[in-house]
């Protein structure tokens, strides 16, 4: 069986480094993001093929699911009814499914919880673990924390690494040098969070998909001007009333 990884942008699956390495069978990689040129979305795909695969994931196992949808950077929540089918379609063809990883409903990004989203309308009784990547609760401006997860998600769920381990970790993030920008603004808020707390995932509730992320404002509002009432209004809408996680009207 499978464990399946339903993920916003390319990179992403950097923040999952320590579950991937560590898991047993069969990964696959499914991106949702469209890009705005053909040209960067290959550069980036074929970025995160080569990452994964030096984790022993075969390059035909990382999908573009969102390929040519339009749901470009910042747009996921936007298009949900086109993306959900498409990713059905991926799953189909998969077979069999253990286990979901998705990016965390932590209001880091409306993409990454648009993603959490649709892993809990596709999920069933199949259970979801989350990876934080950013969030920013108490926080003002533009500041963030990395590989901090919200208490609110629930318990943790730890990896211990050894030092080789972390070393190679830290320094996976050369694997992507079209974003080497955004990284050096993440990669060291991330890691050291990592030192003072080590590395942990969390259990996705479908209820959690229902709730707003954590009080206060969260990052992509004060980042992107993005409410999370359009965020939860998307999803609410984007499939049938009374479908697992619908946030509240």
């Amino acid at each position: 069986m499978a464990r399946v990884h339903i993920l916003a942008h390319f990179d992403d699956e950097y923040f999952a480094t320590p579950l991937i390495a560590r898991a047993a069978g069969e990964q696959w990689f499914l991106y949702i993001a469209d890009y705005a040129t053909p040209a960067v979305s290959a550069r980036r795909l074929a970025e995160s093929r080569a990452y994964l695969a030096g984790l022993g994931v075969p390059p035909e196992q990382v999908i573009h699911v969102g390929a040519g949808s339009g749901a470009v950077d910042g747009q996921v929540h936007r298009h949900l009814p086109d993306l959900l089918p498409r990713l059905i379609t991926e799953l189909v063809r998969i077979g069999p499914i253990e286990r979901f990883v998705v990016t965390a409903w932590e209001g880091g990004h409306m993409d990454h919880d648009a993603c959490a989203a649709l892993a809990v309308q596709v999920a069933g009784a199949t259970p979801i673990d989350q990876i934080t990547l950013y969030n920013g609760p108490g926080l003002p401006g533009r500041l963030f924390r990395a590989g901090s997860p919200l208490a609110e998600n629930g318990p943790l769920v730890r990896t211990r690494l050894s030092r080789a381990e972390w070393l190679a970790f830290a320094a996976g993030v050369r694997a992507f040098p079209s974003q080497g920008k955004t990284w050096l603004g993440l990669w060291p808020v991330m890691f050291a969070n990592y030192l003072r707390k080590g590395f942990a995932h969390q259990a996705l509730a479908p209820a959690r998909v229902g709730q707003r992320p954590h009080a206060g404002p969260l990052l992509y509002e004060r980042m992107y001007g993005v409410t999370f009432a359009e965020v939860a209004a998307s999803i609410r809408t984007a499939w049938p009333a009374g479908s697992p996680g619908n946030p509240p009207a």
